[in-house]
Parts: structure tokens; sequence; C-alpha cells
């Protein structure tokens, strides 16, 4: 057979780059970045290497296993699914829905199949505890786009392609390739604004990949991002009115005075670290640029304040005049439509429609936040959590206080995983259900053309056929739905037709229908023959008819924003902060917790040590690569120390995801890298007070040099 060319998307984060994969007789030669891309135009990041290193590692799951005592033994399709729906319904019977707990991870929104079958999974448990990683994540984001635009999904973007003035606070889009923003090359693009006399200006607690190649750098205060956001509004209400634009007919006026109200450039200087006339240069700079777009990430998301966080962002963008034209913030139009197809349903988003059991959180989206999870499974009572089902996620590396986590993991009655990996969440499990990798089946981003920074389609089949006796993850979703019926006759009747119907159009069929359904009347057929995918062209004005509010207007200051800001004003205008916190950090060759058993991204130096700054370092006598204490008030760990001034005063920086030196861990090549899991010092009672999305960073520690 000669050497023949596969064209794809990577699917391992949310830039959907291009690839042209070279293989010969099921054996890959090269992946390299498809020229022909219309969007990534040959860019791909050291990622995408590690699609062969998954397709071919060793320690992936193949064969479904049980665990009996400490012994996992390989077990048939037939006995496993059985096995797990007879325990699913057995917990379910005995203790009620809710006992059946759900935990979804990142790479879930990677794969269409189970986006399209899972939540069918989750109706059939029927349980109210429902979790996922967007709680660690970008429940924030979520949370403006619903109360302001009327549906969670319609998330606007950063026109990158054509700003003039790019702020972007607590992101790195250099490591993570976006994020919330599908954006391939971001250097080359920062580039692009630059070569075309604009600028970027980063504001982080630490000097990041993107800041170094920006035209400026500011350091900010772990969790002060509000204070920043506030005074640049007070500077434009009191100093700059004149300056204003009109507000479009569609957005609701509020009392701008009010929302800032003794929050002066002077006061965010002393909580922020950033001068009073930097805060007011920023000001004057957004009003002035031809155009603008404030782009807040992670920093801003998962702290103290991440919602209120997000919706001052979204405010800023919007009075400033930077919504919904070219150079500002837009909205994608991609070929399948998701908030279009799911507000037909009758499905915008929800908030606050029930509460976690134990500490009356607020419900999101059908979801409960995350750091709830440990204490709903070993706190007893009515509605205690007895099971737990995952897919494609590892709660005990990337959510709060793990080891309360792995306690309340060991106490379940049952547990299954959908994952090809033994790792340190699924090692609790009594089943798991290994699906085929990524380049064993066919590959859409029904999510991330959502947030697109220009409107694309791109479909690609498997590359190679599952082996033998390996099913997709929408196949063992849909088998073990088929072994999970109840309800009247009526209902079983109506559920296997649905079902059967699914199982044979394949996710592959549905899209084809949600494809022909869509703004562009495409057909897998013509995605197909354009096998690097289509430019649909670029962002264009929506508003207001792109709204899903009912009465088509966008809604700039929500009522239950104006309350939490009311309530948590006395703590903005207090003075006290914290001596030392951490924040996390991203890099380029990692994904969360789930690319380090990839051979070719593990390599290099060390990426998991402790950042702290020279100053710090000599106050708490800590020399540099020397073994250090941190400890917070939820736990502790031992790492080496990095003495750098690429972080600020009085903040330190660990990567999370690591950590995998765990007895019952099959991930060598993971588990000889070393490195902690951060999420031993972060703590399930800080949360963002308005959404419950966990806060990550800003966690108060302290830091000491490990004697001898």
């Amino acid at each position: 057979m000669t050497i023949q060319t596969h064209k794809r998307t990577c699917s391992l984060c949310e830039a959907t780059c291009g690839i042209a994969v070279q293989h010969e007789n099921g054996r890959i030669l090269s992946i390299k970045g498809d020229k022909d891309d219309p969007f990534s135009k040959g860019y791909i990041c050291p990622k995408a290497t590690a699609l062969q290193d998954l397709h071919e590692d060793p320690d992936r799951l193949r064969q479904p296993m049980i665990r009996r005592g400490d012994d996992w033994q390989e077990v048939s399709w037939d006995e496993a699914l059985d096995f797990t729906a007879r325990e699913l319904m057995r917990i379910r019977d005995q203790y009620g829905r809710d006992a059946v707990a759900s935990y979804l991870g990142n790479p879930n929104v990677h794969n269409y199949g189970n986006m399209l079958f899972g939540p069918m999974l989750l109706k059939a448990i029927g349980s109210k505890n429902k979790f996922s990683a967007t709680s660690v994540d970008q429940l924030p984001h979520h949370m403006a786009s619903l109360q302001m635009l009327g549906h969670q999904l319609l998330q606007p973007v950063a026109d990158i392609d054509r700003t003039d003035f790019l702020i972007i606070m607590g992101g790195n889009p250099l490591a993570s390739n976006g994020s919330m923003m599908t954006v391939p090359d971001f250097r080359g693009r920062i580039k692009a604004i630059q070569a075309r006399g604009g600028r970027v200006l980063v504001i982080d607690p630490r000097v990041t990949e993107t800041a170094k190649v920006a035209d400026e750098h500011w350091f900010i205060r772990p969790g002060q991002d509000i204070q920043l956001l506030l005074a640049v509004l007070h500077v434009w209400v009191h100093e700059l009115s004149a300056q204003l634009p009109a507000l479009p007919d569609y957005v609701t006026p509020t009392d701008l005075s009010a929302i800032c109200a003794g929050i002066t450039p002077e006061h965010a200087a002393e909580r922020t670290g950033i001068s009073a006339e930097a805060i007011r240069r920023l000001a004057g700079d957004w009003l002035s640029a031809k155009s603008a777009s404030g782009y807040g990430r992670m920093g801003l998301s998962v702290q103290q304040y991440g919602g209120l966080c997000q919706w001052l962002i979204m405010l800023l963008n919007i009075v400033s005049g930077n919504f919904d034209r070219e150079g500002g913030l837009m909205l994608s139009h991609p070929a399948v439509d998701l908030p279009a197809i799911l507000a037909a349903r009758g499905s915008r988003g929800n908030f606050n429609r029930y509460q976690s059991r134990v500490r009356g959180l607020p419900e999101f989206g059908g979801e409960l936040p995350v750091s709830v999870l440990g204490e709903e499974i070993l706190t007893p009572g009515e509605g205690q959590v007895k099971a737990l089902l995952t897919m494609a996620g590892n709660p005990v590396v990337s959510t709060p206080n793990s080891a309360q986590l792995v306690t309340a993991l060991e106490s379940l009655e049952f547990m299954v995983s959908i994952d090809y990996y033994l790792n340190e969440t699924t090692r609790h499990a009594h089943v798991i259900l290994p699906p085929c990798g990524p380049l064993e089946r066919d590959h859409y981003d029904l999510i991330f053309n959502s947030f697109a920074v220009r409107n694309v389609a791109k479909y690609a089949p498997a590359l190679f056929p599952p082996a033998k006796n390996v099913k997709e993850d929408w196949q063992i979703i849909h088998g073990l739905l088929k072994r999970m019926g109840r309800g009247s006759l009526k209902a079983r009747l109506q559920g296997r037709l649905v079902l059967g119907i699914m199982g044979w159009m394949k996710p592959s069929g549905i899209l084809n229908t949600m494809l022909k359904r869509g703004p562009y009347k495409l057909s897998l057929k013509q995605l197909k023959a354009a096998e690097s995918g289509m430019d649909l062209g670029p962002l264009r004005p929506s508003m207001p008819g792109r709204l899903f509010t009912r009465d088509k207007k966008l809604y700039l200051a929500p009522d239950l924003y104006l309350q939490e800001l009311d309530k948590v004003r006395p703590q903005l205008l207090a003075q006290n902060v914290d001596d030392l916190v951490l924040i996390g950090r991203r890099h380029v060759r990692c994904n969360n917790s789930w690319l380090h058993n990839s051979r070719r991204l593990i390599k290099g130096p060390r990426r998991d040590r402790l950042m702290i700054h020279p100053d710090d370092a000599v106050r708490l006598g800590i020399a540099a690569d020397a073994a250090v204490e941190v400890r917070s008030r939820v736990g502790k760990l031992v790492t080496e120390a990095e003495i750098t001034e690429e972080v600020m005063p009085g903040v330190v920086s660990l990567p999370h995801g690591w950590g995998h030196n765990v007895d019952g861990v099959r991930l060598q090549t993971a588990r000889e890298a070393g490195g902690v899991n951060t999420n031993v010092l972060t703590d399930d009672a800080r949360l963002d007070g308005l959404t419950g999305n966990a806060a990550l960073n800003g966690v108060p520690v302290s830091v000491s040099a490990v004697a001898g």
C-alpha cells in the first residue's frame, strides 16, 4: 500500500487546527499542519503529535474491565454493560434517582457522538446530581450569556482578525490556543494586530507566554480584576462620559454610576497593584481605539468574583460601543447552530431551579457545582449519592479538595467510568468501559465552531477502523440505554423507537440532518468533499435578531448581578489583601490532566514547579530548586521552588493536572514525570459567590522551606 494522507481536525483543544496525517499500512508516519485548512492555514501546536501517542499508547485500555477486590479482570462487552446497567438501576431503585451522580470531563465536548447520545443517558438516570468540568472552568461565561443574551451557549468572541486593541485579562491564549474563543495560531494573529498598527495588552499576575509577545503586560493581584473593571467604568462615567457612545435601542439602559460607586482608580490601584494613572490610560485608550475587544478567561472565571467579572467585561465591551461590530465582540454563525436548535426545543439554559442537598448551592444548566460532589457522597441522609458515572473525566486531579474526593469515591457502592485510562479517578471504579481512540472515530466540532473567530465547518471520517471488539463512546452509551428501560409500556416502546432510530442514523446521520437544517443548508456529502474544511466567512453583525431573550432585548445589568454587587461591595471597599496566594498556569504541551502520558509532550524541562518571586523567596528563606512545603486550609504538598520574576510578589503558581504517581494508576510515562496535584490545595469552600464556580485562583497559602 502506498503512503496516504488523511485530513482532519485536531481534537485535543479548542483551536480546531487542521492536520494532515500521513500513514501507511495502518501505521502513522507523521502529523503535520494542513496548509489547505482555511482556518488554521498549516498551523499546529505540539499537542497534535499526541494523537499518535494516544493511538499507540500501550497503557490505553481496549477491553472492558471489572474490579474484583484489588484486581482488574477483562470481561466481554455484554458482561460489562449488563453489570453496569443492573447496578445503576439497583441503586436508583433502592435509594432514588438522585443517588446516582454523573461527572463529565472536558474531552466530551471534543466528541460530537458523546454530545448527541450522552444527554439521553443522563436523562434515563434522571438524577439532579449532575456535575461536569464546566464549574471548574467557564461557568461564569455561560451565566453572562444566559442572563444578558438569553442563551447559555451564545458566547461572544473577540473579532481578533479585525480588532485594533486587544485587552487580555487572566488568559494565556498562546498556551491554551484560545479557550472560549476558537482561534488557531494566536501568535500569528497577535503579530497581525501589531502589523496593522494595533496593540495587545495583557493583564495577569504572571508574565505569561502571551504577555511576552504582547505590546504591554501589567501585573495584577489575583482576584482583584473586578476592581480594575469597575474603575475603568468609573472613569468612563465620571471623567469621559462625553466620549461614551449611545447604547443601541435593543440594549436595556441602566444606571452605570451606581454600578461603579466608590471604586475610583485610586481605590483600585491600592487593591490591584496597577497605578491610577495606568487605569485612566486604559479607560481612555479603550474608548478612543478604532475598535477594541476585551477578553477575560480563566483568571477571571475561577476566582471569588468570577461571575461578576465576566458580566463586567461584557458590559464594558457593550458600553464602549464594541459589541456586534467589526473588531469588537461578535457572535459566530456556525453551520450547526446549537443555540438555535436547543432553543427550538425550549432549552436556553437555567439557573437556580434547585439547589444542592448539603450546602444549597444553585443549579446551572441542569448541573450542580462540582465543588459539592465530595460532600454529596459523604453526607448521610435522603438523596445521598451512592453511585457515580464518569465520562472522560478525572475529577480527582481537576476539582477542588482532592483528598476529600478520594475519600468520597472510596465510599461509593458503585462507580462506572467510560474512559480508556486507569487514572487517579477511574482506579476507584468497579467497571471501566473503554471507548476507541480519537483517530478511530469521525469528527465534527459541534461546540467550538460556535465560539470560532471565523465561520468555518469541517468533517473527517475515522482514519482507522476501531480494533475488533472496541466500541465508540456513543455505542457504549447506546448499549447501556438499551439495558436501562424503565417506566410504562408506552414509554419503553417510545424509548426503544428513539434508540433504534438514533442507532440506525449514527452520529453522522444526525449531523447530516442538522447541517441541512442549518443556516448554510450544507450536507455531510459537501463537507466530506471539502476535506480541508469550508470557509463560511468572517463574523458579521447579528443584533438584535441573534438574541434569545423573549423580548429581543440585551439586558445590560440583570438584577442578580446588581444584587450580588451590592452584597460584595463592602468587601470591595475594604483594604484587606491576603499575604500569599496561589494561582494556576497553562502550558502549550499540556491539556489539563490528560496528555501527560504522551512521550512526545512530556519531554523537556519540568513544567510543574512552584513559581515564586525573588522577594518572597528571600523573605521566606527559600533557595532556588529547593524543596518547599505549600499549605492551604484543606491540604499540603511538597514540590520544588522556581524563583522567578515572572510572577508578581505575593503570588505563587503551580499548574494543575499533575501528580500521577498514585497506587493503581496505569500511566507509565505520566507516573515517571513526577509532579504534584495542585488540587490537594484548592478549597471546595472557596467559590464564586454568584455562580458556584470553583475559585481555584487566589487561594491563600503558606510556603516554607523543607528542612534538610
